[in-house]
């Protein structure tokens, strides 16, 4: 079936006025006329009807109608795909911790507008695991995470890693001694089942810390903030705090021999679409160029 004839026809359909049809394809209005008569000939049926100087569709016109244009929306839909493996366009959604968000992704974002300007970015602030969940249900093209990603239906591409170390004001720890500090303060940590929480639990194990009290966090920018306010002590990846802990705002109890690994995620099935194929050659470029990324940017 030649699909000029239902193009055509569809124009006519949407018009319900042959010359209007004619102006809009290009063609001559009695053109127009020989693909109509074509067409019902091919299927066996009246397509358009006249009353008077309107046109209208007969019920076997709005049906074929109907499949003709469900036919060119999946045409449509497959251009579209295509046009996705050939060149980086289009909309490009990214979910992060706010520390990535505020630090690295805005470097990295500006490269890629820079170098792809037709691809439109849209970022999620939110924790590592609902950054995952994005990237799962499609709702994010790819992620950037602190922690480990044990997903099997997800590729992770590590960047770099951390230390964990944990740290309190300069205030308190001069006020009082560590064991004071570590039973008399609440712990300041991640919300429960959290990525990073995990790997919190096992490094306070492995030095037979057990805190007293919790204060859980959404993300590790609050938690900082809310050690800075002199409320208790908190276990934080070191690129975090390296600022403070120069400053001598926050002082350094102890440093671990865990440490935080970044990496960016996404769907293995989608891992070679353009635009997350593009901007993940950025990430991994800029963060390397940021001193060999052993820290969070």
């Amino acid at each position: 079936m030649d699909f000029r004839k239902l193009k055509t026809f569809q124009a006519v359909a949407e018009n319900l006025n042959l010359t209007k049809a004619a102006e809009q394809l290009g063609y001559s209005q009695p053109a127009i006329t020989l693909q109509l008569q074509a067409l019902e000939s091919e299927l066996g049926v009246s397509l358009i009807t006249r009353v008077g100087k309107k046109t209208y569709l007969t019920a076997s016109g709005r049906v074929v109608k109907s499949y003709i244009d469900q036919a060119f929306s999946i045409l449509d839909e497959m251009e579209h795909e295509l046009k996705k493996m050939q060149q980086p366009y289009g909309l490009l959604t990214i979910a992060a911790p706010e520390l990535y968000c505020n630090q690295f992704l805005s470097i990295g974002i500006h490269s890629f507008i820079a170098e792809n300007p037709q691809v439109k970015l849209q970022l999620f602030s939110c924790d590592s695991n609902e950054a995952m969940k994005k990237v799962a249900a499609n709702e994010a093209d790819l992620a950037i995470i602190a922690g480990p990603c044990r997903s099997p239906l997800m590729e992770s591409q590590p960047l770099g890693k951390e230390d964990f170390v944990l740290v309190t004001t300069k205030e308190l720890f001069e006020e009082h001694s560590l064991e004071e500090l570590l039973t008399k303060y609440p712990f300041i940590t991640y919300k429960s089942g959290s990525n990073l929480q995990l790997m919190v639990n096992e490094c306070l194990d492995d030095v037979g810390f057990a805190p007293s009290s919790y204060i859980e966090c959404i993300s590790d920018e609050t938690i900082k903030r809310t050690v800075l306010h002199h409320t208790g002590v908190a276990l934080l990846g070191s690129a975090l705090v390296e600022e403070e802990l120069n400053k001598g705002t926050l002082i350094e109890l102890h440093r671990f021999p865990e440490q935080i690994e970044t990496s960016m995620v996404v769907l293995k099935s989608r891992a070679e679409e353009n635009n997350i194929r593009t901007f993940s050659g950025i990430v991994r470029r800029i963060w390397a160029n940021m001193g060999g990324m052993g820290e969070r940017a």
